[in-house]
This record gives structure tokens, sequence and C-alpha cells, in this order.
């Protein structure tokens, strides 16, 4: 793996300083027969880290799942986070691909994620779960929104080491060059490393849009849902704060975010498609928040459940 930064130590004096030129290995280790991506990585810590918090949070007597359920709440969880991602990316950013090419969905390892997909993949599953076990979807979506944030936040550090969703150009004194969005041209007919090194790659630096999406609808967002849990809340408030606080820190964010390249802004110039779909997201949220308090059920059934098991 490699960063390269702005100024290596033996030329600090006599070379200007250049942007962060951001360089990732995309294999975290080589074994000849297997390949383990820093991608993967990210996506096994996530679930890794969320199954552990889970578990712990189970202990608590106000939520009727039991620290050996969430083993089969996580898996339920990851197939509507890959299948509910995939297709979502495939239908809101790549259609023309399927058209294309009738397989493109099952080519995972031409990458393409999309959380509002993988957000309705997962109320799918939660839902059948529920189901299952015999409670309220509410409680369920309560339960596990409170750490969808934490595995959010591994998937945007992904996504900074994958080198994909960059954001926008910036003059910013932490803004870095993303290789990706480089063109033949940008280069002028010099390597990487030379076009770096000779500044001409200086007024291309981006945004590192995915760290500040990591930080706000990821680390921010987890803090204060996690926090807000820890009580007994009327179902369906943690999922409705979940949702509003996704929803706007995701409309910040998209202003630092270059937008898809085939979509580009949806109106106004500055309107994008992760903006449009936060919305409905918002006012979701929002609803959801307003119902839980004006009915105040804080849902006997959590206790019930656990008495049966």
């Amino acid at each position: 793996m490699q960063v390269r930064e702005a100024i290596r130590p033996s030329t600090r004096q006599s070379m200007p300083s250049r942007p962060f030129l951001v360089d990732f290995d995309p294999v975290a280790l080589d074994l000849g027969f297997l390949q383990i991506h820093w991608y993967g990585i990210s996506y096994l810590a996530a679930f890794g880290a969320c199954w552990w918090l889970l578990r712990r949070r189970a202990h608590a007597g106000h939520w009727p799942i039991s620290p050996v359920q969430v083993g089969d709440l996580m898996f339920w969880a990851v197939v509507g986070v890959v299948v509910g991602g995939r297709m979502g990316y495939v239908l809101f950013y790549a259609l023309d691909r399927w058209f294309a090419d009738p397989l493109f969905p099952i080519w995972l390892q031409q990458g393409g994620m999309s959380f509002h997909g993988g957000l309705v993949g997962v109320l799918v599953a939660m839902a059948l779960f529920a189901r299952h076990i015999g409670v309220s979807f509410l409680t369920i979506g309560d339960f596990v929104a409170q750490v969808v944030p934490l595995g959010l936040a591994f998937g945007r550090i992904g996504n900074f080491i994958g080198g994909e969703l960059w954001g926008r150009i910036s003059d910013a004194p932490w803004a870095m060059v993303f290789p990706g969005a480089l063109t033949r041209e940008d280069l002028a007919g010099m390597s990487l490393e030379q076009a770096w090194a000779s500044g001409a790659l200086d007024p291309l630096a981006r945004h590192p849009s995915q760290l500040y999406q990591a930080a706000l609808e990821g680390f921010t967002l987890f803090a204060v849902v996690w926090i807000f849990a820890r009580k007994p809340r009327p179902a369906g408030a943690v999922g409705g704060l979940f949702l509003a606080g996704y929803a706007l820190f995701r409309w910040i964010a998209e202003f630092f975010r270059e937008p898809d390249a085939h979509l580009g802004y949806i109106a106004f110039d500055w309107l994008t498609m992760g903006q449009l779909l936060s919305l409905p997201m918002f006012v979701a949220g929002i609803a959801l928040l307003f119902y839980a308090y004006r009915n105040g059920n804080h849902d006997d059934e959590r206790h019930a459940n656990r008495s049966r098991q």
C-alpha cells in the first residue's frame, strides 16, 4: 500500500508543497492463489464491528433480541446490503450498463454499490427477520439502526482507499489528487509521478469527500444514534433519527462530492442524485419520529419476546 505524500523528506527544502497524491494498492495481501483487497477488509471490519456492538447492546433489557440471535440477524443484513446495494447501483446509476450487459449486476468485482439500494435491501431483510422471530418491524429497525452509521464509515474509508467517489476540484490545503479522476490529457504525456512532481496536477486536486462522509454520516451519526438508543425509546424513534440524520449529512456532503459523470446534476445545476434520493429519507425520518412519539409505544413485545427465548 502506498500513499505518496505532498512533500517528500529528501526534497522538502527544494520542492514546493504539492497536494497529496493518493495512490493505494487495492490489494492488501497477495498470497498468489488469493488476493485480499482493502475494500473487502473494510466490509469485513464493518460487519464485525456491528456484530460485536449489537451483541453488547442485546444484553440491555429493553431490546427484543438475544445476543445469540444477533448472528442470524447479521446474516440477513449482509444479504440485504449486498443484493440491495448492488441492484440499487444498477437501477439508480448504471441502468445503461445493465441494458448493454444483462449479467452486469452479478459482476461484483467491477464495483458499484448504492447506499440507498442497500438501505432498501436491509429494510426488506429486517421485515422478514422480524416476522421470523415475532416482533415488530419498527423494533428490529431501531435495533439495527444503532450501528448502521458505523458500517457506513468503514464503507467510505473503503471508497477512499479504492480511489473512487472522489470530491470536487478544490484549492483547500487538504485537497488530494485522485489518479482515477485524471485523463491522459491531464498527464500531458508524463507518468503519474512526473506529472505530480511537476505541479501539473495541482489545479486538479479534489476534496477527499469520502472522508467527509465517513466523518459525518459515519462516525458523527453513529455517536448520536448510539447514545440516543441507550435508553428505551418509542418504537421507530431510533430508526427515524438515523434516517433524518443520514439524509441531512448526505445532503451536506454532496456539495463537496463530484456528481456521477454519466448523470451530472439532476436539476438547477447543483442538485445531485444523492441529494434527490436523500429528500424522501429525511421526510420519512421526521415522520417516523413524529409517529413514534405521538403513539409513545415502547413495545411490550420486547420483553415478551425475550421471555420466550
